[in-house]
């Protein structure tokens, strides 16, 4: 898989972190799966591919609307963070979005724009020794709309001091690109990884 940027000279590259850069989704999915299992909770793997970038507090709100549920909010996402964490060993870097930070490294500033919180990026980033590549993290507790709104690359761009117009996205969902175009930003999609949660925390 080689990543084809669009042209243009852009002044900041803003990286999604789950799926993007570290190849995480699976194990998030792993992690979702055990925890609302005990609650008789139904995420189906298509639905959560199709969230990919949807803070965490609003998927298990929308899930207990869904179904009928009163799932609680934070003891629920505190649980699945922490199945998360414990898989984090199995955790790695997408190579082919690395290359392209390597390739701007010190030239021009990056940022992590995630639906998660910022705690999660940090630890993911950290695990695949990669945190000290960017020069801020914007994570669920930062912005007030999520993805597919544009806030959370708005809140992004401001904060590196560059214009929308002049930052790239790297994005894995589609969710993610509608939030990029909306913020008036170009983007790259990053495939999705063909391997199964399965596969990947077996290896």
């Amino acid at each position: 898989m080689k990543l084809k940027l669009p042209d243009g000279n852009f002044r900041a590259y803003l990286f999604d972190c789950d799926g993007t850069i570290v190849n995480s989704m699976p194990l998030h999915y792993i992690a979702w799966k055990t925890v609302l299992a005990k609650w008789n909770c139904v995420y189906d793997e298509a639905l959560f591919y199709s969230w990919g970038g949807k803070p965490t507090r609003e998927i298990v709100s929308d899930l207990n609307k869904m179904q009928g549920l009163n799932m609680p909010v934070e003891s629920v996402v505190e649980q699945k963070e922490n199945l998360y964490f414990e898989l984090l060993p199995q955790l790695h870097a997408i190579p082919e979005v690395v290359e392209h930070m390597e390739a701007q490294q010190g030239r021009i500033p990056f940022a992590v724009v995630s639906g998660g919180g910022h705690e999660a990026v940090v630890r993911s980033l950290t695990a695949v020794g990669l945190l000290e590549k960017f020069d801020t993290i914007v994570g669920a507790e930062h912005y007030a709309n999520g993805k597919p709104a544009p806030d959370p690359f708005l809140v992004a761009a401001e904060r590196l001091g560059v214009a929308p117009g002049d930052c790239l996205v790297f994005e894995d969902t589609d969710m993610g690109i509608q939030a990029a175009t909306a913020a008036g930003m170009a983007s790259v999609k990053v495939p999705r990884p063909t391997i199964d949660a399965e596969e990947q925390v077996a290896q």
